[in-house]
């Protein structure tokens, strides 16, 4: 628990209402990266017992950033941050959809993004950072995992360690766009005799920022998102891409 997370300090001014402090606090929290884009909240008593709060003020506090759009309902119950970016997902979209050329744009784009992640998360990541980038990795190399959501997590790691809140957001609301992509490019057409191949790609760019080494981790994350561009390219050009072909026509 941090410092700013240790209730209302002494010098809090009594005029303000304690919902409103919470609400600060959780902007902060989203505003440093400790709270990404689609991450879900911890329940209000969590909350509340975090903050040294009132359930009612967690509640209200909540209801606040709901209406101003930085929080969102979790069907079931719940609340998750929403992506800042997330007004031109629809946009978007429905460029990549109507032209395979988009979709191939986007990934260009994301190799620069990724690329730049990469190399300040060498820079930057703490030992918990590089921890939780090689928790991932190893998971990735156990039989019946979900290696699409593993793949989310090892990016969304390495953008944490890059400490840029901006970047996270951006990053969102393109992962949003290529979610469906992420599962085909985990599908058996895309990966059959590659996994080993793939694997080694994701170790190479965690050692990279494990030792720090800027320009090393971005050039094994451009190794990696190139592979990727070529296979889809390869695949859909071979007429085995199925898949692909409906995420761009749906």
């Amino acid at each position: 628990m941090g410092v700013a997370d240790a209730g209302p300090a002494a010098g809090h001014d009594p005029t303000r209402r304690i919902s409103d402090w919470v609400a600060e606090q959780l902007l902060d929290r989203i505003g440093r990266g400790d709270l990404v884009p689609g991450q879900r909240l911890p329940g209000e008593r969590q909350l509340a017992e975090q903050l040294h709060v009132s359930r009612v003020s967690v509640r209200a506090a909540l209801q606040k950033l709901k209406t101003q759009g930085f929080l969102t309902a979790v069907q079931g119950g719940g609340t998750r941050v929403v992506s800042s970016a997330g007004v031109m997902d629809g946009a978007l979209t429905e460029m990549v959809r109507a032209k395979l050329d988009n979709l191939y744009d986007l990934l260009e784009l994301r190799i620069a993004m990724e690329s730049w992640a990469a190399r300040r998360a060498a820079e930057r990541a703490t030992p918990d950072q590089i921890d939780a980038i090689t928790r991932v990795v190893d998971a990735m190399a156990q039989p019946g995992r979900n290696h699409g959501r593993d793949d989310m997590d090892f990016h969304v790691a390495i953008a944490q360690a890059a400490a840029s809140p901006v970047y996270l957001h951006i990053l969102a609301t393109v992962r949003d766009i290529l979610s469906h992509m992420v599962e085909f490019h985990h599908s058996p057409p895309f990966i059959e005799g590659q996994e080993e191949l793939m694997l080694n790609h994701h170790r190479a760019i965690r050692d990279a920022i494990a030792n720090h080494q800027g320009e090393g981790a971005a050039e094994a994350m451009k190794t990696h998102l190139r592979w990727v561009l070529d296979r889809y390219q390869q695949l859909s050009q071979g007429g085995t891409a199925s898949p692909l072909a409906k995420v761009v026509s749906e």
